[in-house]
């Protein structure tokens, strides 16, 4: 910056933006009106209560960690009320009040208050507790314990992917039911159409962009039709349409990267069709995902763009 004759040299960045972190969180919990609705529409309170208690559980969750680690309070920035409510959302309607609040405190607590902190977190923190919780249920029923109820992987009746995995076809929803609104599943896969309308506005706003979205859509498409599962099905049913415009997007734990992206989102579709194909687990998306943050640094170190300007140096 000149001055007279005084050059000043300044530290990058040089270039100002407006938005803030709060503002793009609550674009996201915006977004996330539709899909919330109708799950409250279809499971009443069940939904209610989880939402209530999961968003509750993540803004104690956070000031108690701040508080112990002596850092600045920031329930102001929504990071926490949307880590609460993405858990609540990707958990079954039935799951015990208790089980919300314990995937909750890890999710706040451990992946984004411990590991990091927000815009250092290496793994989105909803997917974490929400894993972590499936895991410990698992370990529950080894020990001899009843698991939570009605799951951790999904409501008590079958779910669409239940279908998809089994093969059977005569008695699974249909296509234009899985669009519209089915009662299976986590409360975030009610409805594709509520997702497709949340993702609408966070295009608008600029939230995201699509090459996360459309690499893993068509990757999971393509490779479901390969391996002689129903394509169409494959995305329409579970949380692959949820996790692709809502989760694998996330700011700090995709990369930041076109070619990155495009790679990231590539893989992210390929794992949820191989887990849901040749593993036990009845869905992919949570995994897939967080199997992929890990590569995050890698994929923007290995695909950065050339700087404009740059020399390729000779060998």
């Amino acid at each position: 910056m000149a001055n007279g004759n005084t050059l000043s040299v300044t530290v990058s960045p040089h270039i100002h933006s407006r938005e803030k972190v709060s503002n793009a969180m609550r674009d996201v919990l915006i977004a996330l009106i539709p899909v919330t609705a109708v799950a409250i529409g279809f499971f009443r309170w069940d939904a209610v209560i989880n939402i209530a208690v999961c968003m509750a559980t993540a803004a104690l969750t956070e000031v108690v960690a701040r508080l112990i680690a002596r850092k600045k309070i920031t329930l102001n920035d929504y990071s926490a009320l949307l880590t609460g409510l993405f858990l609540a959302l990707l958990l079954p309607p039935a799951t015990n009040w208790w089980a919300g609040v314990i995937g909750t405190v890890i999710a706040v607590g451990i992946a984004k208050e411990l590991l990091g902190g927000l815009g250092r977190n290496y793994f989105n923190p909803a997917l974490f507790g929400r894993v972590s919780l499936i895991l410990l249920s698992t370990w529950y029923v080894w020990i001899g314990g009843g698991g939570f109820k009605g799951t951790i992987n999904g409501v008590t009746s079958a779910t669409p992917l239940f279908y998809l995995k089994s093969g059977a076809t005569g008695v699974r929803p249909g296509y234009l039911s899985l669009f519209l609104g089915n009662p299976g599943g986590s409360l975030s896969e009610v409805s594709i159409l509520a997702v497709l309308v949340g993702a609408a506005y966070l295009f608008y706003r600029k939230v995201i962009t699509w090459e996360i979205p459309a690499a893993i859509i068509v990757s999971a498409f393509v490779l479901s039709a390969i391996l002689g599962m129903d394509p169409l099905y494959s995305i329409l049913a579970g949380g692959l349409m949820f996790g692709a415009f809502f989760m694998a997007t996330d700011w700090v734990t995709s990369p930041s990267g076109r070619n990155a992206q495009l790679v990231y989102g590539l893989c992210i579709g390929i794992l949820v069709v191989l887990i849901r194909k040749f593993t036990a687990a009845p869905e992919g998306v949570a995994y897939a995902i967080l199997i992929m943050n890990a590569f995050t640094p890698l994929l923007d170190r290995v695909l950065l763009p050339k700087k404009f300007g740059a020399v390729r140096e000779s060998t």
